[in-house]
């Protein structure tokens, strides 16, 4: 039997934040999208996008990247043509990472850093980070592709203490 469901066909993810305070270094967070085959949805990823990258059939890519939370609307924008991708992947994770480069920096010391995941208009994934205040790093959902092909998403959100190299090793991992 087949169904009139789609499934997400494609998805943006927003991340926004604001500037740090006058004298103090500039927060610079980022989104991740980490991709792995559908015969080891757990393993390695297959490949990472995340800033200054998409890939490499670019059904993934980073269209808007800030290194300082200034300006108007989300800083950091990242489009997933699920539609596109082959069939040999079958899940998506999504993060959050702070560059670390002036000392350690949290959820916490980033004013009103919030994410969004949207199909279309719909949004359907939000967080501020207030859960994982403590944290560095952040998964905040994940896109798995079912037995008919379609694509759904499920929303989370788990902090991690590890600089944005040491996420992408775990981001993917199972979760309790």
């Amino acid at each position: 039997m087949s169904s009139l469901n789609k499934g997400v066909r494609k998805a943006e993810v927003t991340l926004r934040w604001d500037p740090s305070p006058l004298g103090q270094p500039p927060h610079d967070l980022d989104i991740v999208a980490a991709t792995y085959s559908a015969r080891a949805p757990f393993g390695e990823p297959a490949y990472v996008v995340h800033f200054d990258s998409r890939s490499p059939d670019g059904t993934i890519i980073l269209t808007r990247e800030s290194k300082t939370g200034q300006g108007f609307g989300a800083d950091e924008v990242m489009t997933l043509e699920f539609d596109r991708l082959a069939a040999e992947y079958g899940r998506v994770v999504l993060g959050v990472v702070i560059q670390q480069r002036s000392g350690r920096t949290v959820f916490g010391d980033v004013a009103n850093a919030s994410v969004r995941v949207l199909e279309g208009h719909q949004e359907i994934g939000q967080h501020d980070f207030a859960a994982v205040a403590g944290s560095t790093a952040a998964k905040v959902g994940e896109f798995v592709r079912g037995e008919s092909g379609d694509w759904a998403f499920s929303d989370s959100l788990v902090g991690f203490d590890a600089d944005p190299q040491a996420f992408v090793t775990v981001m993917g991992d199972p979760t309790p």
